[in-house]
C-alpha cells in the first residue's frame, strides 16, 4: 500500500519532469522538506531559537509556494502531492519531539498521530479495494491543523524566548484534542458512507 503511494508521487514527478514543469513553487516545497531534520536536531539539541526560526521559515515558505503557484500559474500534480506532505511531516515531527521532551502531553501526540495514520490507512484501503475515495480537507480538519500549528509555534516561542504565555498553551492543547477527535470522526463518517454507497451500487448491478 505504501508502495502505491510512493509510486503515485514518482509518476507525478516523472510527468512533471518530462514536461519541464518542475516549478519554483515545487522547489520551495522541497526546501521545506529539508528544513524538517534541521528543526528536529535543534529541538533535541535544545537550540530553541534556531528550532523556532526553522519552524517559522517553514511556515512562511508554505505561504510563499502557494502564492507563487497561484499567481504565476505554477500549479502542478507534483506540487499537489508534495505540499501537504511537507506540512504534515513538519508538524508531526515537531509534535513527536515536543512530546518526547515533555513539552506536549503524550496523549495529545498519540491522538494527533493516530488520526493522521488512520486517514492514510483508510485512503489506501479504499484504493486497494478498487473504490478510491478523495479525502478533501474538511473545515474542521483545516481548523485542527491551524490550531496545531499555533500550538507548536507557541510552545517553540516560549522555549526560544524563555517566556510563559499563561493559559494559552493548555487552552490550545484542549482545543487541539477536541478538533482532532471531531475531524477524525468526520473523516470516518464520510469514508464509511462512501464505501457503503459504492458497495450497495455494485451489489445492485449484480
Amino acid at each position: 500500500m505504501l508502495r502505491r503511494g510512493c509510486f503515485a508521487i514518482y509518476q507525478a514527478f516523472r510527468e512533471e519532469g518530462s514536461h519541464n514543469t518542475v516549478t519554483a513553487a515545487n522547489m520551495i516545497t522541497i526546501l521545506r522538506f529539508l528544513l524538517v531534520p534541521g528543526v528536529i536536531y535543534w529541538l533535541l539539541a535544545e537550540e530553541w531559537q534556531l528550532a523556532f526560526a526553522g519552524f517559522l521559515v517553514a511556515g512562511i515558505s508554505d505561504g510563499v509556494d502557494g502564492f507563487v503557484a497561484r499567481h504565476f500559474n505554477q500549479r502542478t500534480k507534483l506540487g499537489a502531492y508534495l505540499d501537504p506532505m511537507a506540512d504534515k511531516l513538519l508538524l508531526v515531527s515537531v509534535f513527536l519531539v515536543l512530546g518526547f521532551l515533555g513539552e506536549l502531553p503524550l496523549w495529545l501526540v498519540v491522538a494527533a498521530v493516530f488520526r493522521d495514520a488512520l486517514i492514510v490507512c483508510a485512503v489506501l484501503l479504499s484504493s486497494v479495494m478498487g473504490n478510491p475515495v478523495e479525502m478533501k480537507p474538511l473545515l474542521v480538519s483545516k481548523a485542527n491543523t491551524a490550531v496545531q500549528i499555533v500550538l507548536a509555534a507557541a510552545v517553540l516561542a516560549e522555549l526560544a524566548f524563555a517566556t510563559d504565555f499563561g493559559l494559552l498553551r493548555p487552552a490550545l492543547i484542549l482545543l487541539s484534542l477536541l478538533l482532532t477527535v471531531a475531524s477524525t470522526g468526520a473523516y470516518l463518517v464520510g469514508w464509511t458512507r462512501h464505501m457503503s454507497a459504492n458497495g450497495e451500487g455494485e451489489a445492485s448491478d449484480r
